[in-house]
């Protein structure tokens, strides 16, 4: 389409664009992100071609974005995103804008797009919280479009001024001369803005000339900071023609300045214009300079006197102040030598600019405006690039008692240092790197200062700031106002968190510290920024926080931690860090905990980093490294209350001699640290992170699953690693490494959906096989906040919180992240699908986990993994006690299992439904097999308190819905082959519940309701007993009676009078479930009545046996009635009747089974059947018979076993013969039996009229068919019927021997022999290589057929006599049965054998060509699966074998070559031996 049709397809891309904004979508989550951003890259590449569809496009979904009318705090930030998303998509566009852009275009841009950049730039004013955003992008779309457009947006300036020249109104539009302030200006461009202004500026009126000023200054500093090259050439090469339009302007600007208030309005613009005649600064300097330049000469001596103080007004000192700053600014981008009078301007100047901007005494300030926070930032980092080490304003600025606005600018002062170098005569910042101790100290007392206030007033917005206009409006606070020194000190924290994130060794230097003053220092810096990640109140500061963490974590930033002992102190500081902010995370105090697990993966990585970097380090540190992860176990959340560390509790845990003693690659840590007392910080990070990412697994957030199933593999990595070090197993440090890993694979993988993304979580939880602190930690949490959970979802809407501390509980309870799920009283909300999908989550992360954590962790494990928590009797309430059988002991696991089985009965108005399917689904599918023990007996025992002491059912609504559910969790429990659960199905008997379980669905009745109960447990047997060696019985046979008797009362049948059609289907499908279930549970089961002994036991069978058989029988007598009915009906008929087929093969089966175990007590009442004048009735036992044949009775064995009794009577009934010879019950068998089970029949029947020497009249009956329904010779045995499976049957028994000893050293030389070893056998012209002669191959191949053909005419000696006999039959087989239409006199009279009579001329042939294709052929094709050879001839032996077996073939079967072309020229060697043959076939 991108082809043939362009403008369709740009037109597509562009509207799928428009259709995944999040105006239109809804709120982002990860996929639409990357679609979005996929959608962009797509946009911005189409452009580079398509430029003006595309940027066309972008306008018109701009211009329809802005006019939507939206609802709602929600709607408006997706507004906002969608609005930026647009405008960089633009920006992007517009800077790979083709230089061959046609003017149309240019029209086009500034027609259309101009006018909606300008809704940006002039409507967003203050009253919209994203103004500074929007305005900031907007003017970046604005900065390009003009960068190769320059031409059309300055004819509309041009057009605007010249209008405004001519107007009459006081109140004019500017805002196009404003646009001036955010286009693209190099040199040649500011020249024509200065030309064209200075041509204007008299015409216009005064509101349009203080726009032209203020706008042409900001115009000047975009060409400074985008081309400062330019700026600096300026003053190399002087330009002539700039310096005339500047200094014209100059002029007029100055006639301007009447009155003291226009005088500080354009002071600054003076400045800079004269700033761009370097050659007139360079004449007033002199003591006679041009009379010409006097106006500028008294400019600067006004600018002096205002400075000083003198200039008799306020508001002209701080114009000169400002104008000032615009100088040292300026200054700063021209190199030294290339001017030296400017400077010389400057020093004049900048000590009173100093003492008027940094007077702690007395703030400068403009108006009624508190410092002008910008213009003291300008003016510092000019200073500092002026003169890097005169640096007194900076200890102004350090001084504690400085106002906090002097602090905010020192800190934004080094953060633009920092980052804006783009001069190589500019200082670094190394030159302030003597400032770090003050620095860490302003941090730390701000840090404190933000805190106290935020305790102060908690959750509070803040509005813009006066303090800081301009600079800080862009921050946004979440609170109302408050006191002005709380907001500003977290202005500046944020400030001073950003400038560790630009340069960390800025607050991380320690000159001439020792190794534990610069550890202590380092660890009060990353404790106070850890406790910033934290406060959801102030969402930028954390954001900036966890930046700088992760920029400290970088290889040469944690070198600076502590060089004398790096890696001592890495573990102490970052494993502090991990273990807080996994504390915070597993109480889910962060709302931005998906984000904060992104950014703790990053953390992981850089960890690894380092630890892999010094994995070669000196031994004393690697032994420290090894013993941080070995020797003790971490408490679980019954003793976790002694790690809950404040900020003051972590500064002492990561001070040095905490808990070592610093030195370089010292460590007085012996390797049983941590046994006896508290274990090593390192080890409880390391379990509180595994806690952590355990329970973030069950997160509704998809995107937070993903992630912490990613961290997993840092968390091996680590692992891998440090084992490397002394040469232990990685399970030493992660005992379930194998499938954390698994988990790290699966994180890759994209998933189908959020329930599909929680059942592979489920099933890797159910593989992990070793229990830890962290596993069972997680579970333990888990399972608290779970119980929470379900008591808040079980009282909903009824229950309100009563307290604050109960809103808390909920609080951390129940996620989204975003805490919208806690409505304003404390309850839950279930309108919010989140709430319920995470309790849904919970719960199969507690059914998943909860097997590993009863595991009982022997003395003998791994020495990490000790118990932790003191001896197993002495922990009260753990989960690893030990479980009874019987699972009474209370332990959470037990206390879990009886809460889940409480809800599959939940009757909740609201979610009672889902709670109850999802308790379902989840214990029966989802549950770890170590806890089917426990199960089974909870499941047992609440089942038999449902029958009084008499034994009577107790039936309730409640009962039953528990027993249907019980019913529904053992079906997929049995039916679910879970991984591992073999071992755990027999450890509990589920006999007792079963027959209970039947008992009680017993007397539920005939309602519709109650049919589909029992037909669920009939299907539930028929699970169950597919998964008997699995299960444990006590009484199995005795069990397996009881079922049937009771199973057998639901078979209905016709007596099923319902009227009702969906009844009957029911009650159908009912007598097909249970028939199902009778059909497993009679496979060898030998009947047992529960009365009688000695001969009346036997008695008692055989009635039992006949009341069974004679319900069978009558079941199959009701389908073929039915189905007789059904016969000529259509639709729903028709489906009956495939429901009563089905029915009909169950009974069959049932019926095999019964008789199959039954033989002795059961063959007298089913031998008459076979002989029941009822054609259907005679097929029906057939089917039976043939059933029994193929479940496996090994008749080879029948007279050494105690199988030759119990089935005498059952042979003699199959091999029965007739008077004319005749076969009918293995004919019969060979009429019902289908045909993908002929060849289990054939080697039946073969084995069975062998052992009775009837094996000829077998093959009599057998061949004889199979000559009667041949269409000619050619065709004789060449499909896979009965007859052929019966000859190949023999040939293999008979013949293997023979063949061995005939083939065997024939194939051998042609393989081993070097006279064959580089012989090829093609013949086919297409198929040689092209070193082949096709005459040498057809020799080879003759030589070798001639070699085969004469070794087995040669054998006719040794050809057995079994297989003799099985050709003789087939020769001499007689015409009696040859379409039955000779009468009994000619069939005796008649001589000629079946073949000779329908073949006279082949009958020969006939033999010779089964015996080659049955027999001899695939032998010699396949010699290794025919078992000659003990591995696979070389391919070109196989092509020549299967060439020869076509010649052999072809002169069995009398026949030359016609079709193959390449195998003519055999015809003679063929026709030559058909005399040789037919000898041999006789």
């Amino acid at each position: 389409m991108a082809a043939h049709r362009p403008v369709e397809w740009v037109q597509a891309v562009v509207s799928r664009f428009d259709e995944q904004l999040p105006i239109k979508t809804g709120q982002q989550n990860t996929h639409t992100k990357v679609s979005t951003e996929h959608n962009k890259e797509c946009l911005i590449n189409i452009s580079k071609y398509k430029f003006s569809l595309v940027i066309s496009g972008l306008t018109t979904i701009l211009k329809n974005v802005n006019n939507m009318r939206i609802f709602g705090e929600a709607a408006e930030k997706n507004l906002y995103l969608s609005q930026l998303i647009i405008l960089d998509t633009l920006e992007k566009c517009l800077a790979g804008q083709p230089k061959d852009t046609m003017r149309l275009d240019e029209t086009m841009l500034v027609k259309q797009l101009l006018p909606e950049i300008c809704h940006f730039l002039h409507t967003c004013r203050e009253g919209n919280q994203h103004a500074a955003e929007l305005r900031n992008s907007a003017s970046g779309v604005l900065f390009s479009l003009s960068c190769n457009n320059f031409n059309a947006v300055f004819s509309r300036i041009s057009t605007r001024l010249q209008e405004l020249t001519v107007c009459s109104e006081d109140n004019v539009d500017v805002h196009d001369i404003e646009l001036l302030q955010y286009i693209n200006v190099d040199c040649a461009k500011l020249k024509r803005l200065l030309k064209e202004t200075a041509f204007k500026f008299k015409a216009l009126k005064k509101v349009a000339q203080l726009a032209v000023i203020n706008s042409l200054e900001k115009a000047f500093w975009n060409w400074v900071e985008n081309y400062p090259d330019e700026f600096t050439k300026l003053y190399q090469i002087p330009q002539t023609d700039l310096a005339e339009c500047a200094e014209k302007l100059f002029d007029l600007v100055d006639g301007f300045a009447e009155s003291t208030k226009r005088k500080a309005a354009v002071w600054p613009l003076q400045i800079i214009l004269l700033i761009l005649c370097p050659e007139i600064i360079q004449d007033i300097s002199k003591e006679g300079f041009d009379e010409n330049n006097i106006n500028k000469k008294l400019f600067l001596d006004s600018l002096r006197k205002a400075l000083a103080g003198h200039g008799g007004s306020r508001q002209l000192t701080e114009s000169a102040a400002i104008a000032c700053v615009k100088l040292c600014k300026a200054s700063t981008y021209i190199n030294w030598e290339d001017n030296s009078v400017i400077f010389l301007l400057v020093q004049s100047m900048v000590v009173d600019l100093k003492n008027l901007l940094f007077n702690p005494s007395k703030p400068f300030s403009r108006g009624s405006q508190p410092a002008d926070v910008d213009l003291m930032i300008d003016c510092l980092v000019s200073c500092f690039r002026i003169s890097p080490h005169n640096n007194q304003h900076f200890k102004i600025c350090l001084a504690q008692n400085s106002p906090s606005t002097f602090h905010y600018v020192l800190v934004n002062s080094l953060h633009r240092i920092i980052t804006n170098s783009a001069l190589d005569w500019w200082p670094k910042i190394d030159a302030v790197y003597c400032h770090s101790v003050e620095l860490r100290h302003m941090f730390g007392e701000t840090l404190n200062k933000a805190m106290q206030g935020c305790g102060a007033h908690p959750a509070i917005r803040m509005a813009p700031s006066l303090t800081f206009k301009e600079k800080v409006t862009s921050l946004k606070f979440k609170e109302k106002p408050t006191d002005l020194e709380t907001r500003s000190y977290k202005y500046l924290l944020l400030s001073m968190v950003k400038l560790i994130h630009a340069d960390p060794k800025l607050l991380l230097c320690n000159p001439r510290k020792q190794g534990p003053e610069t550890q202590s220092s380092t660890a009060e810096l990353i404790t106070g920024l850890v406790q910033l990640v934290p406060q959801s109140h102030m969402p930028e500061i954390a954001q900036e926080a966890m930046e700088a963490l992760l920029v400290l974590h970088q290889l040469d930033s944690i070198d600076l931690w502590n060089p004398d002992a790096p890696v001592e102190t890495f573990w102490e500081i970052s494993s502090q860090m991990l273990f807080f902010i996994c504390k915070k995370l597993t109480s889910h105090q962060m709302l931005s905990s998906t984000e904060i697990l992104k950014w703790l993966r990053e953390i992981l990585i850089c960890r690894n980093k380092f630890l892999l970097k010094n994995k070669q380090a000196d031994r004393s540190s690697c032994h420290f490294l090894f013993l941080c992860g070995v020797g003790c176990d971490v408490p679980a959340s019954g003793n976790s209350s002694q790690m809950s560390m404040d900020h003051d509790e972590l500064l002492r845990t990561c001070a040095p001699g905490a808990s070592l003693r610093k030195g370089k690659g010292n460590s007085s840590m012996d390797s049983t640290a941590g046994c006896s007392g508290t274990p090593p910080i390192c080890r409880q990070a390391q379990t509180k992170l595994e806690v952590a990412l355990y329970m973030f697994l069950w997160s509704p957030d998809t995107e937070a699953v993903l992630v912490a199933m990613s961290c997993f593999r840092h968390l091996c990595e680590e692992a891998d690693i440090r084992c490397g070090v002394d040469e232990v197993s990685v399970h030493n440090f992660l005992p379930n490494y194998n499938t954390f890993m698994e988990f790290a694979s699966v994180s890759n993988m994209m998933s189908t959906g959020r329930a599909a993304l929680q059942k592979r979580v489920m099933a890797l939880l159910r593989r992990i096989e070793h229990p830890t602190a962290g596993n069972t930690e997680a579970w333990e949490d888990t399972h608290a906040k779970w119980e929470q959970a379900t008591k808040l979802i079980l009282n909903y809407p009824k229950t309100k919180m009563e307290d604050g501390q109960a809103a808390e509980s909920l609080h951390k309870t129940i996620v989204k992240r975003r805490m919208s799920h806690v409505s304003g009283g404390g309850s839950i909300d279930l309108s919010d699908t989140d709430s319920l999908q995470e309790w849904i989550n919970m719960t199969g992360f507690l059914c998943a986990l909860g097997g590993v954590c009863l595991q009982q962790r022997s003395s003998s494990g791994l020495a990490t993994y000790s118990p932790p928590m003191g001896p197993v009797s002495e922990r009260k309430g753990s989960m690893i006690s030990v479980m009874s059988s019987e699972g009474n002991v209370d332990t959470p696991v037990s206390r879990f299992m009886d809460r889940l089985l409480s809800l599959m009965v939940c009757n909740h108005e609201k979610v009672g439904l889902q709670i109850r399917t999802n308790v379902k689904d989840l214990v029966g599918l989802e549950l770890s097999p170590a806890l089917y023990p426990m199960l089974f007996n909870k499941l047992k025992n609440t089942i038999s308190k449902f029958f009084d002491s008499q034994g009577q059912v107790l039936l309730t609504d409640s009962n039953t819905q528990f027993v249907e559910q019980t019913i529904a969790i053992m079906k997929n429990l049995l039916d679910n082959h879970t991984e591992g659960s073999s071992e755990h199905l027999g450890q509990a008997s589920i006999e007792t519940m079963m027959l209970n379980l039947v008992r009680y669905v017993r007397v539920l009745g005939n309602m519709v309701h109650a049919i589909q109960i029992k037909t669920k447990l009939c299907q539930l047997v028929e699970v169950m007993m597919a998964r008997r060696d699995d299960l444990s019985f006590c009484q199995e046979m005795k069990f397996r009676n009881k079922m049937v008797e009771y199973l057998t009362d639901w078979v209905m049948g016709t007596s099923n009078q319902a009227a009702d059609d969906d009844v009957k289907c029911l009650t159908r499908d009912l007598d097909q479930a249970s028939m199902e279930a009778v059909v497993s549970l009679l496979a060898g089961l030998p009947l047992q009545p529960e009365e009688g002994d000695g001969v009346e036991l036997m008695e008692a069978k055989s009635q039992l046996f006949l009341k069974y058989f004679t319900l069978f029988m009558n079941l199959l007598n009701d389908c073929s009635e039915v189905e007789d009915e059904n016969a000529q009906a259509g639709g729903r008929k028709r489906g009956m009747s495939r429901r009563l087929a089905s029915l009909r093969h169950c009974t069959v089966l049932a019926m095999s089974n019964l008789l199959n175990a039954n033989v002795d007590s059961g063959l007298m009442h089913s031998i008459g059947l076979g002989y029941h004048k009822d054609l259907q009735t005679r097929a029906t036992f057939m089917e039976v018979l043939t059933k029994i044949l193929q479940q496996g009775t090994e008749f080879d064995t029948l007279a050494e076993t105690v199988l030759a009794d119990r089935f005498e009577r059952l042979v003699e009934l199959v091999t029965m013969m007739g008077d004319q010879g005749e076969l009918p019950i293995a004919m019969a068998l060979a009429n019902v039996v289908p045909c993908s089970q002929w060849d289990e029949l054939a080697r039946v029947l073969v084995t069975l009229f062998d052992s009775r020497h009837l094996l000829y009249q077998l093959l009599w009956n057998m061949f004889s068919k199979e000559v009667e329904l041949a269409d000619s010779m050619q065709t004789l045995f060449r499909g896979n019927s009965l007859a052929s499976k019966i000859m190949t049957f023999c040939f293999k028994v008979y013949g293997a021997t023979y063949l061995q000893k005939l083939l065997d050293p024939l194939l051998r030389i042609v393989i081993t022999s070097s006279d064959w070893q580089h012989v090829s056998f093609e013949v086919d012209p297409t198929r040689l290589e092209p070193s082949e002669s096709l005459d040498e191959n057809q020799r080879n191949l003759l030589q070798m057929t001639e070699k085969f053909f004469h070794a087995i005419i040669s054998s006719s000696s040794e050809f057995p006599s079994q297989l003799r006999s099985v050709c003789h039959c087939l020769y001499q087989a007689t015409c009696h049965s040859l379409l039955n239409k000779a009468t009994v006199k000619e069939k005796k009279e008649n001589k000629k054998s079946v073949v000779s009579q329908r073949f006279p001329q082949n009958s020969i042939g006939a033999v010779g060509s089964a015996m080659f294709l049955r027999f001899i052929n695939p032998a010699i094709v396949s010699p290794y699966e025919a078992g000659i050879l003990d591995k696979k001839p070389p391919p070109r032996i196989e092509r020549g074998l299967k060439l020869m077996s076509k010649i052999l073939q072809s002169i069995a079967n009398h026949v030359l070559f016609t079709k193959e072309e390449h195998m003519r020229p055999f015809n003679d060697f063929v026709k030559s031996n058909f005399d040789l043959a037919r000898r041999f076939f006789s």
